[in-house]
């Protein structure tokens, strides 16, 4: 079910008044917030709500394991067998095709034919995204960062609709305390709820639609028909596309927890105001970079190690959450970019810190750092949307080579490139202000603006909405 359609808009009137109503009674309302919430799983492919069900049963058993187990051994098995369990239901659904090609490829390249059954395994939407949200569960309860949620409570947190499907990806210790607790109706942020949605809405129906279909997707298809500038352009409608496709759904979804009575974690601030790769991820699928750095980067030793043992966790770290995003390998090319990139800002960083060289503040280096942190981060999009490793050097090396016309690059779509990247430049003050002036407006001024911004957003959107591209993930 997707956000911006009819189909959720009645599934949403029902559920918020479904909600209120039982807001006052507390195990009513969680049996119905988990019933609503697998309606809205089950309408992509009823047959997959049991994996969704599997993984919360793993995780809230693995959980309970962890906290009843005394000795340090079985804490440790409990914890390493629910992780074990979660990442065998990603592994087969998302990995086993990617893993069984390539290595019947490598095994026919030596003349030993095939090794295993190529199944089609269907992928489940959002799989990666609440497995994710298990594993930190499980983990958590293991470190003693939190405490084992009772079953109903847990369903609840692992399949709230909202988040459930691409994320944010939120911590039990972030959404549990919000379930156990009564809501007041009367401290709903509406304004800021309606500013989120809307401003969601737009982002994902109009500006990512519209650079998708006028040059994103017929560049990326055919490359080899495109001249250097319509692929340079592409290259940056898609930096734009794949922004206001992820963060439009994500401000739909915090909108619509608000409305809801919760608050759902930020998951972008403004990544390509961004001076670096380590400051992109920390603006940039904000939940995801945190949950890498706790549950994988940390863990394989962080930087407790020498430079070369930091360096390689962040290459490792960011090699696994490529593959995290897709089971191909411009993913972990993307992955192995980013992990470089990382690893080379930490080494100039250190260096700095010895030499006694502090970070450049005068506007000119700060802009010069914004605007290769930006071509840097093309780069790795370039691989990240291309079918494969192959089209994105033949993309590359036409950027250099394939001088022509560009009809594709409009004085439209540079306006909506220039729109996406320039968003994230304005002050936070500004929305602030807008989200305040919403609020103070009367019921019948809120219900008028929202009216006008929803025709506006339905005339300028194309007919019919694509996916989330996040939902693939």
């Amino acid at each position: 079910m997707l956000f911006p359609t009819t189909d959720f808009a009645i599934f949403f009137v029902l559920v918020f008044l479904g909600h209120w109503l039982l807001n006052p009674h507390p195990t009513r309302w969680k049996l119905f917030m988990t019933a609503a919430s697998y309606v809205f799983y089950a309408w992509w492919d009823p047959r997959l709500v049991w994996l969704l069900a599997a993984s919360t049963l793993i995780s809230q058993t693995g959980a309970l394991a962890v906290a009843r187990v005394r000795t340090p051994k079985g804490r440790r098995g409990a914890m390493i067998a629910a992780v074990g369990g979660q990442l065998a239901l990603l592994g087969w659904f998302k990995y086993y095709g990617f893993f069984a090609v390539s290595f019947d490829n490598l095994l026919r390249s030596v003349g030993l034919g095939s090794a295993f059954p190529l199944l089609q395994v269907t992928l489940p939407v959002g799989i990666s995204f609440y497995t994710f949200m298990g594993i930190s569960y499980v983990v958590d309860v293991y470190r003693g960062d939190t405490q084992p949620a009772p079953w109903l409570d847990f369903f609840v947190y692992q399949s709230f609709f909202p988040h459930l499907i691409a994320g944010p990806i939120v911590r039990a210790r972030e959404l549990v305390p919000q379930i156990q607790e009564r809501r007041d109706p009367r401290r709903i942020d509406v304004g800021r709820a309606a500013y989120l949605i809307w401003g969601g809405l737009f982002k994902k129906v109009v500006l990512s639609s519209f650079l998708a279909s006028a040059i994103v997707d017929p560049v990326f298809g055919a490359p080899r028909a495109h001249s250097s500038l319509e692929i340079l352009i592409a290259v940056y409608a898609y930096a734009v596309q794949i922004y206001a496709d992820f963060s439009g759904y994500t401000d739909i979804a915090i909108g619509i927890a608000l409305l809801l009575g919760f608050t759902l974690p930020q998951n972008f601030n403004c990544p390509y105001a961004a001076t670096s790769a380590q400051d992109f991820w920390r603006r940039w699928h904000m939940t995801l970079s945190r949950w890498l750095r706790d549950y994988l980067y940390i863990p394989l030793g962080g930087s407790r190690g020498s430079n070369a043992q930091t360096y390689r966790n962040l290459i490792f770290t960011m090699v696994l959450g490529g593959l995290w995003h897709g089971a191909a390998w411009t993913f972990v090319a993307w992955g192995l970019l980013h992990g470089i990139g990382l690893a080379v800002g930490k080494y100039r960083r250190d260096r700095r810190a010895r030499l006694g060289i502090a970070e450049p503040t005068d506007p000119l280096r700060v802009g010069l750092q914004r605007f290769w942190t930006f071509q840097f981060v093309c780069l790795g999009w370039l691989l990240f949307r291309a079918d494969s490793i192959a089209t994105a050097a033949v993309m590359l090396w036409r950027i250099l080579t394939a001088w022509g016309p560009a009809p594709l690059v409009t004085p439209l779509v540079l306006l909506a490139i220039a729109l996406g990247i320039g968003t994230q430049y304005v002050p936070r003050r500004f929305p602030q202000r807008v989200e305040a002036s919403f609020a103070q407006l009367t019921a019948a001024a809120q219900g008028a603006a929202l009216g006008v911004t929803l025709m506006v957003i339905t005339t300028l959107g194309p007919q019919g909405v694509a996916p989330f591209i996040y939902f693939r993930f």
